[in-house]
């Protein structure tokens, strides 16, 4: 089987397509963002299949399986999940933003795409993490070093596309993206730096520090997106500079989002089991910030978390409830919001076209309000 054969079709929204959450703003229906993502998956996915198609057929089958267009083999899976999809569409509006049609976007689309997926390749690894979108991860399917295969040649499709995409803003692109995949491995690096540190005292991480590693493993993907479409539409550098920053304050209140979900989101909507984030004991905003606190309910989380076994299920509902009675749930909820709003500001800093930053408008408000 060649990997051309694994994607979905053109014409259509692929098999399993990751559901939206409920969304309790106005101007943020669930329907309406589900069409504003759905309207440029659609226009992304025949040059995104086509790059895959240019892969080994090999790591080829391992993309298409981690994009949620087949199961092991090849074979359809109908219960599959493509994904969101909030960077690529975050690409196209940043073109249609600069008044440029969204096709102007689609190949920084298709490079931020495959980054991602990436991404999550060797995030998984480096994590553990057996489990995402409610299936098994590529290396718990393939195999480790097959997984770090199919993780490497996706990177380097992800530059090709861009380096071989017509127009006079090639080299710019390049240079935004290159820029992207430093902060990106400086993240990461950090993120997995923060597992050796101790959870209370003068070494301890601070959320601030969190907050920073944030922007550069989650926000700067999402800012190199906007900042992406805007240059592949044709729009002057204070425009581009504000897009990326818009996505770099979209990526922070993203992850705060994805921290609470990581403790108290429903596993059927993250893929994920309760309270996965605890279990592993991984250093999230929530628990960052409820440890800042001097309360009762701050000194009986740092002593359940530095207990030498890892959490049982009676330990991690107890955990989840020590983190909200201390505040880390309402201090990430509030770090989310202040970056959403600050996310606004900056598209409300340069002249964009009104029906576009509208769109992206729906898709703050959408991933504020992701299902618990």
């Amino acid at each position: 089987m060649t990997s051309s054969a694994t994607a979905p079709p053109a014409s259509a929204p692929a098999a399993g397509t990751a559901p939206i959450a409920a969304d309790s703003t106005a101007d943020g229906s669930t329907e309406t963002a589900a069409r504003i993502l759905a309207r440029c998956r659609e226009l992304v996915r025949p040059s995104l299949a086509a790059a895959i198609s240019r892969l080994h057929p090999w790591p080829g089958e391992m993309a298409a399986f981690s994009l949620g267009w087949c199961g092991v083999g090849g074979a359809p899976d109908s219960g599959a999940s493509e994904g969101k999809g909030v960077r690529q569409a975050l690409a196209v509006l940043g073109a249609e933003a600069a008044g440029a049609p969204g096709e102007s976007a689609v190949a920084g689309a298709v490079a931020v795409e495959l980054i991602h997926a990436f991404s999550l390749l060797h995030d998984d690894i480096m994590d553990g993490d057996g489990t995402r979108r409610q299936r098994k991860t590529v290396w718990k399917a393939y195999g480790t070093g097959p997984a770090v295969l199919a993780g490497d040649a996706l990177f380097a499709l992800a530059v090709q596309t861009l380096a071989e995409a017509p127009g006079p803003h090639t080299t710019a692109a390049l240079r935004c993206l290159s820029g992207t995949l430093s902060d990106l491995m400086r993240g990461q690096a950090e993120d997995l730096l923060f597992a050796a540190r101790p959870w209370t005292g003068p070494d301890a991480v601070r959320p601030d520090e969190y907050r920073s590693m944030a922007e550069l493993k989650t926000g700067t993907l999402l800012g190199c997106a906007a900042a992406l479409g805007g240059l592949q539409g044709g729009a002057p550098e204070a425009t581009v500079a504000a897009l990326d920053r818009a996505g770099r304050h979209l990526g922070v209140a993203f992850q705060a989002v994805d921290d609470l979900l990581g403790i108290w989101g429903d596993p059927a909507v993250t893929g994920k089991p309760v309270y996965s984030d605890l279990r592993r004991q991984k250093k999230t905003y929530p628990v960052l910030a409820a440890l800042a606190g001097d309360g009762a309910a701050s000194r009986e989380l740092a002593a359940l978390l530095r207990a030498p076994l890892p959490l049982d299920d009676s330990a991690a509902v107890r955990a989840a409830g020590l983190i909200e009675a201390a505040g880390g749930r309402t201090a990430t909820l509030a770090e989310a919001g202040h970056h959403l709003g600050a996310a606004r500001d900056c598209l409300g800093s340069v002249s964009l076209a009104p029906r576009a930053v509208r769109e992206i408008e729906v898709l703050l408000a959408f991933l504020l309000h992701r299902r618990m």
